[in-house]
């Protein structure tokens, strides 16, 4: 695993060891929600907190929409309840802490980028500068351009700079950097990770895996509308699918699938591939028995394939 990673995966495992029950600025408690005979939610439990990025992933249909809405104060549960700083998603006082980037948004295509920031800056009684919110979201040397005649990139970062305007504690990105190119997408990553280190809370769905794993100090996977898996990225991966062992081995497939935690092997001419998330035991098991064992490497899945398992599962 490359030292990036394993630090990245050090400084989230920290986080969350710090992270205190009573911190949390947004609930969703025994939540249900219903659409006629559609179940969407079923005894939702939820809680995000302070300082945190949670990425919420899920197949189509599987109630991610309809948690940020029921967070968002846009609908009611069907049964249970939802709170947002203590209190009621739907009050004034409550939506002046609240920001959204949605992908349901439409915003008038005849104003200016500057227009736009002026109208959403005047709703908040303390809003961000102008200049403050220009810096945020990438938005020098566009600000006069009317927004129909952005790109999609430069329309998903106007979005995201709208939603910026009133300074946040609460912030809930959909799909945040479609469209971006990659230059765009990893300044706006560093504009999440500069909100949480501030103390605000970020909700963020998205369907680029990478983007949850490189930000998400939690993530909270559904499927049909219940939590299937929660963790840090490094324990949804190893949980679901283990870790991965690569090595030229004299050992047969049939033995090495009967050593204790392995629990898929996979040979090719050359290489062999055992699956376990008990990695490090398997290997020393491994070179007991076979010392001329060479090319070995042991890598964490990719969150894709932690999230196919956990969902396809479900």
């Amino acid at each position: 695993m490359p030292a990036t990673a394993l630090i990245r995966e050090t400084e989230i495992e920290r986080y969350a060891s710090a992270i205190e029950p009573q911190q949390a600025v947004a609930t969703l408690t025994g939540v249900t929600k219903r659409y006629g005979d559609t179940l969407a939610l079923d005894e939702l439990n939820l809680a995000l907190r302070a300082g945190e990025v949670v990425a919420l992933l899920g197949p189509n249909g599987a109630g991610k929409s309809t948690a940020v809405r029921l967070l968002l104060g846009l609908i009611a549960p069907t049964a249970g309840t939802a709170r947002v700083f203590g209190g009621d998603p739907q009050t004034p006082s409550t939506r002046l802490r609240v920001g959204a980037m949605l992908q349901v948004a439409r915003i008038p295509e005849t104003l200016r980028v500057r227009e736009h920031l002026d109208l959403f800056r005047s709703y908040y009684p303390n809003p961000l500068s102008m200049a403050e919110v220009v810096r945020i979201a990438q938005l020098d040397g566009i600000e006069d351009k009317m927004f129909s005649k952005l790109s999609g990139g430069q329309k998903q970062r106007v979005l995201f700079g709208l939603a910026m305007c009133g300074d946040p504690d609460l912030v809930f990105l959909d799909e945040p950097t479609v469209g971006m190119d990659i230059e765009a997408r990893r300044g706006l990553w560093q504009q999440i990770r500069t909100l949480a280190n501030r103390g605000k809370t970020v909700l963020l769905t998205t369907h680029y895996l990478e983007e949850a794993d490189a930000l998400a100090h939690r993530i909270v996977v559904l499927s049909k509308g219940k939590i299937v898996s929660e963790g840090t990225p490094a324990e949804i991966k190893s949980a679901s699918a283990g870790r991965k062992i690569r090595c030229r081995t004299r050992l047969s497939a049939e033995l090495l699938r009967a050593l204790p935690g392995v629990t898929s092997v996979e040979q090719s001419s050359d290489d062999v591939v055992v699956m376990t998330p008990r990695a490090e035991d398997v290997v020393r098991e491994m070179l007991l028995r076979d010392e001329t064992l060479s090319n070995l490497e042991i890598s964490s899945p990719a969150l894709e394939d932690a999230f196919l398992a956990l969902t396809t599962s479900h």
